[in-house]
């Protein structure tokens, strides 16, 4: 029997990497003899570099840049030397997660480190650019990656660096003196325009504090007017250009950006439908199975895949909503959270609660399997 386990990670607890082997560890002390295939999954978010560097056998590249308040950080992206191909995520420098040390201003919030890593990445010889771009603490329609690409702005004649406070000074835009020639593919699994009420400000601005939305639509549209005017390029209404802050948009206009799914994208590069087709049983899940996995999150994919396959299909999770949908997406569901835990001490014990629920899941592996 062969087992594909194409975990997601259990956010805030336990990357997908690990998520994949507790689930392996589980169905071994169970005593299930099978040839496990290890394909640690994402959807473009936080987690998107450690997965598909795990799954393709990257190695990790490690640069200072800055985060979304301009502090000095160290973060990673994944490249793979024979193809040209880095791997990276927006959140690793741009994202929530590394402001949540402090009070969120996005006034003064910028992309400015994110472009940093695509940089870096050309400098080291990258042909391609995969970038997810969930997660983001920015507002500000990819403006710092603009600046970190070599994009001059001016007023009146005379140059200078904007930030989203100057920006409504700059009337001109001028390419950088070396045109971008990196293929960058975005994955982004949402379809908002840049401006509007489906817009980037208005959806997705209060999670990063926000509450001027006036203040920022005028940056953003005068952003668009720039590239529009001196770019020739008006990509503000293509789905997917409200992501992350405008960013969609902006990488679409300052790299030449092709957005797409997170998932397929991913699944794509890991070679994960060959990687279903060959299996017999397909294990997948991430931290919580609800209502929002079947909008597009990466789990619900592969379940998906898994029976256009017609293969058996098993969901794990910290906890499983119980709903029709899900249900009838999954041949079995595990919850691997006991009732009476407190969640915190659910999320400190992670990898030993996935061990534990699937080897107690093991007489329905058997069945699926078709084992005795």
């Amino acid at each position: 029997m062969r087992i594909l386990i194409a975990m997601d990670k259990f956010k805030g607890s336990l990357e997908a990497e690990n998520v994949a082997f507790s689930v392996k560890k589980g169905l071994e002390t169970a005593g299930i003899v099978a040839d496990f295939d290890i394909c640690p999954i994402a959807d473009g978010g936080e987690g998107t570099t450690a997965a598909m560097t795990a799954a393709l056998g990257a190695e990790t590249v490690e640069i200072s840049t800055t985060d979304a308040q301009n502090r000095p950080l160290k973060a990673t992206y994944g490249w793979l030397a024979p193809s040209g191909l880095a791997m990276m995520e927006m959140s690793a420098a741009s994202g929530l997660t590394q402001v949540a040390d402090i009070k969120l201003k996005p006034l003064s919030a910028s992309t400015l480190g994110t472009g940093n890593l695509m940089v870096s990445a050309r400098d080291k010889g990258a042909r391609h650019i995969l970038i997810g771009i969930g997660g983001s603490a920015t507002n500000d329609g990819g403006l710092g990656v603009a600046i970190a690409m070599g994009y001059g702005f001016s007023r009146q004649g005379i140059s200078f660096t904007p930030t989203l406070e100057t920006l409504l000074e700059a009337d001109r835009i001028t390419p950088p003196c070396s045109p971008w020639s990196v293929e960058v593919t975005v994955a982004c699994d949402v379809d908002n325009p840049l401006l509007g009420p489906r817009g980037a400000t208005r959806v997705y601005g209060p999670q990063k504090g926000v509450q001027d939305f006036g203040w920022f639509e005028a940056r953003l549209e005068h952003l668009a007017h720039l590239v529009r005017q001196d770019l020739g390029l008006d990509p503000q209404n293509i789905p997917g250009a409200g992501a992350a802050g405008g960013l969609g948009f902006g990488l679409m206009a300052f790299a030449n950006g092709k957005l797409t799914s997170g998932f397929e994208l991913i699944a794509k590069q890991l070679g994960l439908e060959a990687r279903i087709g060959a299996a017999d049983i397909v294990i997948t899940g991430e931290g919580r199975l609800d209502a929002q996995s079947l909008q597009g999150k990466g789990p619900v994919g592969v379940a998906r895949m898994a029976r256009q396959h017609g293969k058996k299909i098993v969901g794990v999770a910290g906890t499983c909503e119980d709903s029709p949908e899900l249900r009838a997406a999954f041949d079995l569901l595990i919850s691997i959270k006991p009732a009476a835990m407190p969640l915190a001490e659910a999320m400190s014990r992670t990898g030993e609660l996935i061990e534990q629920a699937v080897a107690q899941h093991a007489a329905e592996f058997r069945r699926l399997g078709k084992l005795s």
